[in-house]
């Protein structure tokens, strides 16, 4: 496999385990706790408009993880995934130091593969690929 090719199944590979990391807390945001319960939750840790803040951050990590998995807009939703990240490690983990449960280290993780996708695009085996062919 030529040089090209294995960084793009490399990217292809951090898409899409991303995607799925992404996807599962949304589902878990969406069918656990709820809209109301997200509002809840971004209302007590200070976060502005959590009304609004809420179901439009589970609605990304959802429907954004889903895009992901498929390699679709992935450099835009990678980017809107970037900035949620930036906002949860400045405005939420940040005070708890590096390490989880409390720390930034995941949100910091997730920040830095979704900067790569941002900038490097969605890697092999993605949609985007068909729908935005580039002319040789």
């Amino acid at each position: 496999m030529q040089s090209e090719q294995r960084k793009d199944w490399g990217l292809t590979v951090l898409r899409v385990v991303i995607g799925i990391v992404f996807l599962v807390h949304g589902s878990q945001k969406l069918f656990v706790f709820g809209f109301g319960g997200v509002q809840a939750a971004f209302a007590s840790l200070g976060l502005p408009m959590p009304a609004i803040l809420g179901p439009l951050v589970t609605l990304l990590e959802f429907a954004g993880g889903i895009a992901l998995i498929a390699g679709l807009l992935t450099q835009w939703v990678a980017m809107l995934f970037a900035i949620q990240m930036a906002v949860a490690v400045i405005r939420v983990h940040l005070a708890g130091g590096f390490f989880l449960p409390r720390g930034y280290e995941f949100a910091l993780t997730m920040f830095g593969a979704s900067i790569a996708l941002a900038l490097a695009g969605p890697g092999a085996a993605a949609v985007d690929r068909v729908l935005f062919k580039r002319s040789a």
